[in-house]
């Protein structure tokens, strides 16, 4: 699975956006219909389909391959053409793709790419042919929502997250704090902070990021949960500046100042959580389900010893949420989306299959249990993923049933939009009141404010 983690660290390269005005989209055949298909539904048709793992990953690659033969058998008038890359999008190279419509047929994008490539008429209307996807009746609406222009639909979800607390069970039972009852409100993430930083020298109570744009993503990752906004519903200006938003900084500045709990280092970026969370010593940082997988494989950190709630008062409001899918060239005849949308259904909807198999994951020795992705919520797939994941789980699953317990009664809502140009200017407010006592929080927020009004009144 790629993981959220590593989308975070490509997301800093896409800063630029991809709204380019629609007459820059290939040779200017983009607004005429697609070519008419042959009418045989057994008519040969090739697709090409991006994303293919690379063959640094060997595991996943000899799934993906497993998966196109076994398709292919199924389907044998369809022919697969995978197209590797490492990373999935290449940001000196995605964006003259989509202008020039040389993408694949089937091509992989970021939830927060979604809205401007269609505006940008660079992918194809598949709302025709989508209605032959069974499982699409039961995605969560919240995810396929995604890939919606009002009643018409460009693509279909792969994966989706959304954030939470990932917590250190081994420091909670040694601080007397109970692992299966993490916090549920900020005033609880203080107690804990305390007791987990009174550990000891070295250990710090809750870490949280305040430079390299992390900081922002994060302060917006708390200003879902309580309930605010990144921007206005328009998306034209910041409102962040907002009770909600001075809660969040408040808070921090509380368990900087006050409390002790954070440590003294700061302005920490994304990588140096990881390290700490993996040391051992570190209680609480807020991240999707999959930070614990990345601790695992890549910063010394042992599955058994972590769990993940949900965001701490997103009960009934949001989390900041992210994900992947697939949209279809402009140019894809009828014949090309009908077989994507079949190749889409096969390995990435439905339980048991594709990205879904865990029995194979499990006998490759691949992580099995972590709950993302949630395409399907609590309807019947939804469950019977759940079980399979269960039946072949390698990790501890009832770890993360805090955080999956909450689902229920959270939102996803996306990135807002500009978000790295945004982070970037709330890195300032995050890093002020973490490393200077006297900081002014309501004129870090209107300064903020100010600037983010600026960014968004610019043309894409």
């Amino acid at each position: 699975m790629r993981t959220t983690s590593h989308r975070k660290a490509l997301s800093l390269l896409l800063v630029a956006g991809l709204g380019l005005a629609a007459a820059s989209c290939g040779s200017g055949d983009d607004n005429k219909p697609a070519a008419q298909g042959s009418g045989d539904a057994n008519a040969p048709v090739t697709i090409t389909v991006g994303c293919q793992p690379p063959k640094s990953n060997p595991k996943e690659r000899a799934g993906w391959d497993e998966d196109v033969a076994a398709f292919q058998k199924l389907h044998p008038n369809i022919t697969i053409q995978s197209k590797d890359a490492f990373p999935c999008i290449n940001p000196d190279t995605f964006q003259a793709k989509l202008a020039g419509g040389t993408q694949e047929d089937v091509f992989y994008v970021y939830y927060t790419d979604v809205q401007k490539i269609i505006k940008a008429k660079q992918a194809a209307d598949i709302s025709q042919y989508v209605g032959d996807v069974k499982e699409l009746k039961d995605i969560r609406p919240d995810v396929q929502s995604v890939f919606k222009d009002g009643d018409k639909t460009y693509g279909l979800p792969r994966n989706n997250y959304n954030m939470g607390l990932v917590y250190n069970r081994k420091l909670f039972t040694q601080a007397g704090l109970n692992p299966d009852s993490p916090p549920k409100t900020w005033a609880e993430v203080q107690e804990a902070a305390k007791k987990i930083a009174g550990l000891g020298a070295g250990y710090t109570g809750f870490g949280e990021y305040s430079a390299g744009n992390t900081g922002g993503w994060h302060f917006a990752a708390s200003l879902y949960a309580r309930g605010g906004s990144m921007v206005s519903d328009d998306g034209k200006t910041a409102a962040f500046n907002s009770d909600e938003g001075k809660a969040v900084l408040e808070n921090l500045k509380k368990m900087r100042w006050d409390d002790n709990s954070m440590g003294t280092k700061q302005l920490l970026q994304w990588e140096d959580l990881m390290r700490m969370m993996g040391s051992g010593k570190l209680g609480m940082m807020i991240g999707a389900p999959d930070v614990v997988q990345s601790v695992n494989n890549d910063f010394q950190g042992k599955f058994d010893d972590y769990g993940v709630t949900a965001v701490p008062e997103s009960d009934g409001h949001s989390s900041l949420s992210g994900g992947d899918g697939y949209m279809f060239n402009p140019k894809a005849s009828p014949d090309k989306i009908k077989a994507g949308l079949l190749w889409l259904q096969f390995h990435e909807l439905t339980p048991g299959q594709g990205q879904f198999n865990y029995e194979r994951a499990k006998a490759q020795g691949r992580p099995v249990g972590l709950p993302i992705p949630d395409l399907y919520g609590n309807t019947a797939p939804g469950k019977e993923i759940v079980a399979l994941r269960k039946q072949f789980a390698t990790v501890p699953v009832d770890h993360f049933t805090p955080y999956v317990d909450a689902q229920a009664n959270i939102t996803n809502k996306l990135e807002p939009p500009k978000a790295q140009e945004l982070y970037a200017v709330l890195d300032v407010a995050m890093s002020a009141v973490l490393t200077r006592k006297d900081a002014d929080i309501s004129k870090l927020l209107s300064d903020a404010e100010g600037k983010a009004n600026k960014i968004l009144a610019k043309n894409t």
